[in-house]
């Protein structure tokens, strides 16, 4: 038997839909912008400056951007053109691959970062109260712990 959406869930559910595909496009054309940057690069930068020593495997790079090992390959060939990230083999295991952030790829996260903060901040946080954006919070940590069979990253925690 079908359980299908009431009113009130229909009208949440497109608004979640329209809300978060306008969201994830003004943050794009905010990056794009201000930096020339796809905000799937980055978010690939802003991982690789946040770990120790500006360094994660492919694997736990992948993972963490939620994108394909072949598109996230594509993009991380297209960071180390521009200087901003090295791959190397990991010195005990050579069939793992580690990217690691250089000194100029910091550099363009540390200048990005302003402006993006702020888009967030306008799009998202400035629209809600404090307690919309707490329940916000528990609602996306909710999800996140149905739909990510491996678990969110260590940074976003779950209800």
């Amino acid at each position: 038997m079908v359980r299908w959406l009431s009113d009130e869930e229909q009208t949440t559910w497109r608004a979640y839909l329209w809300a978060s595909q306008l969201l994830g496009e003004a943050l794009d054309r905010q990056l794009q912008q201000d930096s020339g940057l796809p905000q799937s690069y980055y978010v690939i930068l802003a991982m690789l400056s946040e770990a120790p020593e500006r360094s994660r495997t492919m694997t736990e790079l992948a993972r963490i951007t939620r994108g394909s090992a072949s598109k996230l390959s594509h993009a991380v060939r297209k960071l180390e053109e521009q200087g901003w990230v090295t791959r190397h083999r990991h010195p005990e295991d050579g069939r793992t691959t580690i990217a690691t952030l250089t000194d100029a790829g910091y550099a363009v996260v540390v200048e990005a970062a302003p402006g993006h903060v702020e888009a967030v901040r306008r799009n998202l946080f400035d629209q809600l109260t404090p307690e919309q954006a707490a329940q916000l919070g528990e609602i996306c940590r909710a999800m996140l712990g149905k739909l990510d069979p491996d678990g969110p990253p260590p940074h976003i925690g779950v209800c």
